[in-house]
């Protein structure tokens, strides 16, 4: 804490934070301006920078922003959550979300080995996208391990949960409508299974005004899973990393936890929590510019062709356990 208080501290990391807070802030101009998605944006340019995450002035803070400006933006998102939604969604869907994320998470797990990926890497893009895209996949690196494929691995599965997030938000309301949802079933599904909030908030609203709240609603629920997720993470991570290994419970994850009780207990004013997500988003596009600029685009090639499979087993998993589940519960 002290070292943080230092004008030297500051003055060291300061270049490589604005670097990193100006390609956000060009991938949210892109993503209001052309409607390319705000992260996939804002990796790619990061991509594009990579010569900078070696440049003695710029390096530092650009690891600052990788790192803990994420666990910031993790942190604040818990002013979305409160226990409400859980109670507003019912026992036996809030059941079927839980499922979700969890199967879709071992599911993860069980198969990366038979795509020539290790189960950590499963762990990556199952949570990525049971949870909640590319948030949660920066959330779930943060306590891996630190290797020579750990930000690769990070990158490809922020490409990829957001690319096939994009699909999802065109193509779901569409099958949603062939076999025959409801507008408040069909916001079900597209927040139980579409990987980001934008693209769910996205293709709800394209259905009705009552679809992308229910789907949001389902969305946020999703999001809130995060935080046992990682607390389960961590838990295991302890017992199997040795003297690097993290602790019971992270910072950001306590502050996750702290601010989603708050946010129960007290009724919050609402330009405090829209603040809050502002802020959250924010500091995740830094973040994710940051990882960009620290990844080679050359090594993010070596994934390969079966990693994105693997991505696309664990989405088609999860919106066809969830249509199931609907079926049965209708």
């Amino acid at each position: 804490m002290k070292k943080l208080m230092t004008p030297d501290y500051w003055r060291k990391i300061l270049p490589g934070l604005m670097v990193a807070a100006i390609v956000a802030t060009s991938a949210q101009f892109l993503s209001e301006h052309y409607g390319a998605p705000a992260m996939l944006m804002a990796i790619l340019l990061g991509i594009a920078l990579n010569f900078l995450s070696e440049e003695a002035r710029t390096a530092p803070g650009i690891e600052v922003a990788a790192r803990g400006v994420l666990r910031l933006g993790v942190a604040i998102l818990g002013l979305r959550i409160s226990a409400a939604m859980f109670l507003d969604l019912g026992p036996a869907l809030l059941a079927l979300v839980a499922a979700g994320v969890v199967l879709t998470i071992a599911v993860g797990i069980a198969a990366a080995p038979l795509f020539g990926q290790d189960r950590r890497f499963g762990f990556l893009t199952g949570g990525a996208v049971a949870i909640c895209g590319a948030s949660a996949a920066l959330a779930l690196a943060a306590l891996l391990p630190k290797g020579e494929k750990a930000e690769r691995d990070l990158v490809f599965a922020v490409v990829g949960v957001t690319v096939l997030s994009t699909f999802a938000m065109i193509f779901y309301p569409m099958l949603a409508a062939t076999i025959g949802l409801d507008q408040r079933l069909t916001g079900v599904f597209l927040g139980a299974t579409i990987h980001d909030v934008a693209q769910v908030v996205g293709a709800g609203f394209s259905v009705s005004v009552e679809t992308g709240e229910v789907a949001t609603l389902v969305k946020l629920i999703r999001v809130a899973m995060l935080a046992p997720v990682v607390l389960v993470a961590a838990v295991v991570l302890r017992g199997a990393t040795g003297p690097d290994r993290p602790p019971v419970l992270p910072g950001f994850v306590i502050g996750f936890l702290v601010l989603a009780t708050l946010n129960s207990v007290l009724a919050l004013p609402v330009w405090l929590t829209e603040s809050a997500a502002a802020v959250s988003r924010a500091a995740l596009l830094m973040a994710i510019a940051a990882v960009g600029m620290k990844t080679s685009l050359p090594r993010l090639m070596r994934v390969g062709g079966a990693a994105m499979a693997l991505l696309l087993l664990e989405t088609t998993f999860l919106a066809v356990l969830v249509l199931v589940g609907l079926h049965v519960l209708a």
